[in-house]
């Protein structure tokens, strides 16, 4: 009696659509969180007392890739704050507290800093002397304090001049409050 030959075996298409339904899912997941990550919150913070020189008002600034935490920052014209500034992102940045004049010289001294290649990482530079604001670049990683008085009559920008920083949205609003009658800075 003839036998008949084996029919050909079905390749199962199942592991082909379980992994296409991964990366369709992981793929939405990316999408997500990066636009969550991305939005900036809009609230403003309440501040109950301006600091003083010998009582600096704790002021704590999270710098990520591209995006600063919290914005607005709310200030008080006249007071010194103790900032603290935390690098969780990946990369190195800069923050740059000042008036429209210092924006402009740390953006011209990183600019002339930063070797003209792909990929390079600007390495340490100096604006003119007597550029005023206050400036700190952080490791990824890293933190770093300082103590500044707020200007009384100039608006201020909080950004990051480090080559394409600023372009992908890496700066924030700064409020500089008027003192109540109940509390000005110094007493």
């Amino acid at each position: 009696m003839p036998v008949d030959p084996p029919l050909p075996r079905r390749v199962s298409r199942a592991p082909v659509y379980v992994t296409l339904g991964f990366f369709a899912v992981a793929l939405t997941l990316v999408l997500i969180g990066a636009s969550i990550s991305a939005e900036k919150p809009t609230t403003t913070p309440t501040v109950t007392q301006p600091g003083t020189v010998d009582n600096p008002r704790a002021v704590t600034v999270i710098m990520r890739d591209y995006l600063f935490e919290p914005v607005p920052l709310a200030l008080y014209p006249g007071e010194t704050i103790r900032l603290t500034v935390v690098n969780a992102g990946l990369e190195a940045h800069e923050l740059m507290l000042g008036d429209a004049a210092a924006q402009a010289a740390w953006e011209a001294a990183d600019a002339a800093a930063t070797p003209p290649a792909p990929f390079t990482t600007a390495p340490p530079a100096s604006a003119p002397a007597g550029t005023t604001g206050l400036r700190l670049f952080v490791g990824s990683g890293q933190q770093a304090t300082a103590d500044w008085t707020v200007p009384a009559n100039d608006p201020l920008f909080l950004q990051c001049h480090l080559p394409g920083h600023l372009e992908r949205g890496m700066y924030g609003a700064v409020i500089v409050q008027a003192v109540g009658p109940s509390s000005s800075p110094g007493q």
